[in-house]
């Protein structure tokens, strides 16, 4: 089973656009509360899925972008109508998924808060991608840590001529012991199309200079990961750049990672990453109720007689008269002695013989000096 975390989708709040009449004029127009993709949109799409299922993907998550932060007025859960307008296909899961791209703006804060608890719950998948050291060290530390806003994803811009921030192994190490993980796009080292709302944001690049930067900073992210906690996704835009699994795998270790791990990258990181995000909807990231389960037979209680049935079967009677009753006599005999064992020398018959063996010497004394 084949994983691919990172499907881009349209973005409909801003593909249609405030309202145009002069009385709305400065004014922004507040979306509907639920958007609908027009047809030729869902028709793209829907080759886009059938494609990834002939290439081998099974599990399939669709990202919508946000930039700077979550607004609770004004946001729309795109993913949510698409994932609802899609024909259902057997044995293919379709996941949510957003991703919040973090600027100097966002420092201050890009809404995972408490308040916005109910923005987040029709999510199956929260990711954070960083652009300033500050909100690198927010993604690591704190939003890594269990609770329903946790973000298990943390998508780095390799694309960028330089990293606006250094991958300490202080806050890596932290991020991946929490449960985070760190995405790397394929898309990068094809030197393909990134998401438009990405490049906007000063998130990516493209061109053969950003192939260049994402081969260099790849490097470097799987140097300080040692290859632990790395997802490969897509963020594919166009379907000409879309490569099967297996091939993908054989890429990634272009990277220095052995084959093995490149393999589980695209599979069992991905699975873990999903049962862990599950866990939002939990106190403190349990992953089921606890229940105290008493095997059979410890402290199980003892049979109760009944008082019909003594009387009408005399031979049933409790363990306490049972003994009284076969031995009557057992409280007025005295104490036997204790049989020694083999080998054991008693110690009253030895004091016997010793006195014994006194009075004979005394008798031979006695007759010789008579004698």
């Amino acid at each position: 089973m084949y994983y691919d975390l990172n499907v881009p989708i349209p973005d409909l709040t801003q593909s249609g656009g405030p309202s145009s009449s002069k009385k709305g004029k400065g004014k922004q127009q507040a979306p509907s509360s639920i958007p609908v993709f027009n047809a030729s949109q869902i028709a793209a799409i829907e080759t886009r899925v059938d494609l990834l299922i002939r290439l081998g993907y099974t599990v399939i998550a669709f990202n919508q972008l946000v930039h700077k932060r979550v607004d609770q007025k004004s946001h729309v859960n795109t993913a949510q109508a698409l994932v609802s307008q899609l024909k259902k296909r057997p044995g293919i899961i379709c996941l949510r998924r957003l991703s919040i791209i973090l600027d100097e703006d966002s420092e201050k804060g890009f809404g995972l808060t408490n308040a916005n608890t109910s923005l987040f719950t029709s999510y199956d998948l929260i990711g954070l991608i960083p652009l300033t050291q500050a909100t690198f060290s927010l993604a690591c530390l704190t939003h890594s840590m269990p609770s329903p806003l946790t973000a298990h994803i943390i998508s780095l811009p390799l694309t960028l001529p330089r990293l606006s921030f250094y991958l300490k192994h202080t806050l890596i190490r932290t991020a991946i012991r929490n449960g985070a993980v760190f995405e790397i796009s394929y898309v990068g080292a094809l030197g393909g199309e990134n998401d438009p709302l990405l490049l906007n944001a000063g998130g990516a690049e493209n061109g053969s200079a950003a192939k260049r930067n994402w081969w260099a900073a790849s490097k470097e992210l799987t140097r300080v990961t040692k290859g632990k906690s790395l997802l490969i996704s897509g963020g594919v835009v166009s379907e000409a750049d879309l490569r099967a699994p297996r091939d993908v795998g054989n890429l990634i270790t272009l990277l220095g990672l052995a084959q093995d791990v490149s393999h589980s990258s695209l599979t069992k990181v991905p699975k873990s990453l999903i049962l862990r995000a599950s866990t939002r909807n939990t106190y403190r990231a349990v992953f089921s109720e606890p229940r105290v389960v008493i095997p059979e037979g410890s402290g199980a209680p003892e049979p109760s007689i009944d008082a019909n049935s003594t009387l009408e079967n005399p031979d049933v009677m409790t363990p306490t008269s049972t003994s009284t009753s076969t031995n009557p006599t057992s409280s007025t005999q005295p104490p036997q002695k204790k049989r020694s064992r083999e080998g054991e020398v008693d110690p009253a018959a030895h004091t016997d013989g010793a006195a014994d063996s006194q009075k004979k010497r005394r008798k031979k004394n006695k007759g010789q000096a008579q004698g």
